[in-house]
């Protein structure tokens, strides 16, 4: 296992914290320049997670609340690889995913939306890479629903993701859209991401060739996460070859 440090966070490839448009913003977002301090010890020799405390069904999203019957929506396949900013595949990550149901309603208290809760859906899963840095999950099409953004947003279709690797400095929360959503353009948040190629790595491919026939369609969505500096025992350099 290798513990160095994590190389500095680039805050160029993040949207800057206050974002007026984006309401909530203003609210959240830190008054005071940001520090750096050098990583902790428990920053980068935690967490470890084993698969035999996931169950069987977690990474299902059709079947793991599926009680009298099967949810209701676009069945999807969403898989892709979590790598490093180097290249390196990063395996053992837990990946966490939520999201709404076909309607736009979360199975949560404080969403009012008028649209239904699906009774057979839960709208939340978790599951390891594997040694490539490889995940796959099932579920089903989200759907947009208003916000209170101002009185005419709407948020594109999306599924949040939590990905935590082998140090909590690497911990990630972000979210994936959908190819060829034209909500995406108009949305307050992913109006925050300074670039369209940034955009675009929020934005999960159609991927026809790895569709379930007469089942689900397919997505490809990569994730990279912060690399490690090179130690005294290693031969090679951060992007260098390996």
């Amino acid at each position: 296992m290798t513990i160095g440090e994590f190389v500095e966070r680039d805050a160029t490839a993040h949207p800057p914290a206050l974002t007026p448009a984006y309401k909530t913003s203003v609210l959240r977002s830190p008054r005071n320049a940001l520090i750096s301090p050098r990583n902790t010890l428990s920053e980068i020799t935690g967490p470890v997670f084993g698969a035999d405390e996931l169950g069987e069904k977690d990474n299902d999203l059709i079947l793991n609340f599926a009680k009298d019957g099967l949810p209701i929506g676009e069945r999807l396949v969403v898989h892709g690889y979590v790598r490093d900013e180097f290249g390196n595949p990063v395996s053992g990550a837990l990946v966490e995913v939520w999201q709404a149901n076909a309607g736009g309603r979360y199975r949560h208290k404080k969403d009012q939306y008028l649209a239904p809760i699906d009774p057979n859906f839960g709208g939340c899963g978790r599951m390891l890479t594997d040694s490539n840095g490889y995940y796959v999950f099932r579920t089903i099409k989200p759907g947009p629903y208003p916000w209170a953004n101002d009185t005419n947003a709407w948020r594109p279709a999306h599924i949040h993701m939590s990905l935590s690797a082998d140090g909590w400095a690497q911990r990630l929360i972000t979210q994936l859209y959908f190819e060829g959503d034209p909500l995406i353009e108009r949305c307050p948040i992913a109006r925050t991401i300074p670039t369209v190629d940034q955009v675009r790595s929020l934005i999960a491919q159609e991927d026809p060739a790895n569709n379930m026939p007469f089942d689900a369609r397919t997505y490809r969505f990569d994730v990279t996460l912060r690399g490690r500096r090179a130690t005294f025992f290693e031969n090679a350099l951060p992007g260098g070859a390996r």
